[in-house]
């Protein structure tokens, strides 16, 4: 029975070619030690990996000869992994959000407002709460100054104030929020929710009988 599609093939190329898969008669070595060892038959090149116990990895390929680097491979994709992380966490750290609050603002809108406030600082950008004082409110602010400062405890863990509070002009009450570093900063909640279902299930497996 004939089938009325065509299969489709989904072969995709591998980001990083290596060893056999490399296609170059010539290519330019770097070694383990990050030494350059010049150009050499790819032959040659894949002789000396595998003296080492170790992989030869294309990282040029679009040079003249293509550039390879003798390494492990699961370091080398960790050492990737690890500068990709880096460096969005650089291009992060430059780019602010903003929320609006006000002194009598919802329980439940509060709450959404700082889980946002948490995500943002965990994705490693500063974070600007802005509080605006309307008609009257203007004449109790210190309401505001209890609202905004409680909203900075409450994200503490993944956050500090860059300085207290401050009035801009006689309506807005601000405070701008820096990221602590990673190794001091609380759990990303998002992440602590996704490993729970992963920890009952590992649970549920270890009370079942043998």
């Amino acid at each position: 029975m004939s089938r009325p599609f065509p299969s489709r093939s989904f072969s995709r190329e591998p980001l990083h070619r290596r060893n056999g898969k490399i296609r170059a008669r010539e290519v330019r070595v770097i070694d383990d030690a990050k030494q350059q060892l010049g150009v050499m038959p790819l032959n040659e090149a894949l002789r000396l990996a595998q003296g080492k116990g170790l992989d030869l990895i294309e990282i040029a390929a679009n040079a003249t000869p293509p550039v390879c680097r003798i390494v492990d491979y699961g370091k080398f994709l960790y050492e990737e992994a690890k500068r990709t992380k880096e460096t969005h966490a650089r291009q992060s750290a430059g780019r602010m959000k903003e929320l609006q609050i006000s002194p009598t603002i919802d329980p439940h809108d509060m709450a959404t407002k700082r889980n946002h406030a948490i995500q943002f600082l965990c994705e490693d950008m500063k974070v600007r709460v802005k509080l605006r004082f309307r008609g009257r409110q203007r004449a109790h602010k210190e309401i505001g100054f209890q609202v905004i400062n409680k909203f900075v405890q409450d994200v503490a863990g993944y956050g500090q104030a860059d300085s207290p509070p401050k009035m801009l002009g006689d309506r807005d009450l601000n405070v701008v929020l820096s990221p602590l570093p990673r190794q001091k900063r609380a759990k990303n909640p998002r992440e602590a929710q996704a490993s729970e279902p992963a920890v009952a299930m590992a649970a549920s497996e270890e009370s079942k009988p043998a």
